[in-house]
């Protein structure tokens, strides 16, 4: 073999450690905080009686969010851990005894970081916001088909908070027969809607009762009088009563950078500052993977080598890394309180990553 192959080949098989540590530790990290998080989604299913597939695609949709947001924490964890057990078993110490500088070992774990990064500004960029806005729109299609699978005849049923709905009989084609209806939607004129008869009807919009022959019976506010209204076809949306933010109301996390970066002007103060700040953290969150591998490598080729390994500078690193991310959230909190504070979210994310390259190309010499 020639001494020339030899950096190459411990590239290789540096980089072959990192990324399979880095896919199980993000495989593993992803699953837990998937179970975590579909926790609130499981009581809805089994209540409801829905499908396990109507499940998995549901919480399947948040899975490149929890991706984005532990990669580059998963990438430190793993730049620490693969470095500091190949520094225990004395792997370190034959490299540099070939000739192998600091800025030659970092190489491996600096390549893996990029493509991490770039891993991340795909999935910010373009997957997480079209995930985000899928999941919307197909969380607000089960709570539709709930609304109308709710609907069991004899039975009071609370649609929403505001609307009950009691059914005395219902067909397999869904028509419906002795309709009583709590609309109480306006807090201040609650009425009652009794029907001789209705169809229930799910289109686009979500599901609808169209009731036939019947009455709405409401209390005028001012007066203190019964209103009477006779009908003979009336329709009551349902969708309306379940939804919270439907498919039209477009949110920060699942809008589109450009979007983003030049709020609308429709929008409050509030709103546009939130608008911004989830632009800036977008653009840049994806490069914390470059300055979280760069406090790992520091904490484990820097420093004085000792022949027994030392815990405490990967101790440090670990504490370093927590409180960035914390106070990354703190920035981004106080950024969307006030704009002004917006490059402070730049400063957060790359003052640490240079401040960790300067210590690290600095590193010279031989080691105690």
């Amino acid at each position: 073999m020639q001494p020339s192959s030899r950096p190459f080949l411990i590239d290789r098989y540096i980089v072959r450690q990192l990324g399979l540590a880095l896919l199980l530790v993000t495989i593993g990290l992803v699953a837990l905080i998937w179970l975590t998080q579909s926790l609130r989604f499981i009581q809805i299913i089994v209540d409801h009686g829905l499908s396990p597939f109507v499940f998995i695609k549901l919480t399947g949709l948040l899975v490149p969010s929890f991706v984005a947001t532990i990669l580059p924490i998963t990438c430190f964890i793993v730049v620490l851990f693969i470095y500091t057990r190949m520094g225990g078993d004395r792997e370190l110490t034959i490299m540099r005894n070939i000739g192998m500088s600091d800025g030659r070992l970092a190489r491996p774990a600096m390549g893996v970081a990029l493509g991490a990064m770039i891993l991340c500004y795909i999935l910010n960029l373009a997957i997480v916001p079209a995930s985000f806005a899928q999941f919307r729109a197909y969380q607000y299609e089960i709570r539709n088909q709930i609304a109308a699978f709710l609907l069991q005849p004899g039975v009071f049923t609370q649609v929403s908070g505001n609307i009950t709905v009691y059914v005395q009989n219902r067909g397999a084609d869904d028509s419906l027969h002795g309709i009583l209806i709590e609309d109480a939607r306006d807090p201040n004129a609650p009425a009652t809607i009794l029907a001789n008869s209705g169809q229930l009807e799910v289109d686009s919009h979500g599901p609808a009762l169209v009731l036939h022959n019947g009455s709405r019976q409401q209390i005028d506010p001012k007066t203190g009088r019964l209103d009477l209204l006779t009908f003979k076809r009336n329709i009551m949306s349902l969708a309306q009563a379940m939804k919270t933010g439907g498919p039209e109301d477009t949110d920060s996390a699942e809008a589109p950078m450009r979007a983003l970066l030049h709020p609308a002007a429709t929008l409050s103060k509030e709103e546009r500052a939130k608008w911004l700040v989830e632009g800036q953290r977008r653009l840049t969150a994806p490069l914390t993977a470059l300055s979280f591998t760069l406090i790992g490598l520091v904490a484990t080729l820097g420093g004085v080598f000792r022949r027994h390994g030392g815990m405490a500078r990967p101790f440090g690193a670990v504490v370093l890394v927590t409180l960035l991310v914390a106070l990354g959230l703190g920035v981004n909190n106080l950024a969307a309180r006030n704009p002004a504070l917006l490059p402070l979210i730049w400063v957060v994310t790359l003052a640490p990553g240079l401040a960790a390259a300067f210590l690290l190309l600095r590193q010279a010499g031989p080691r105690a």
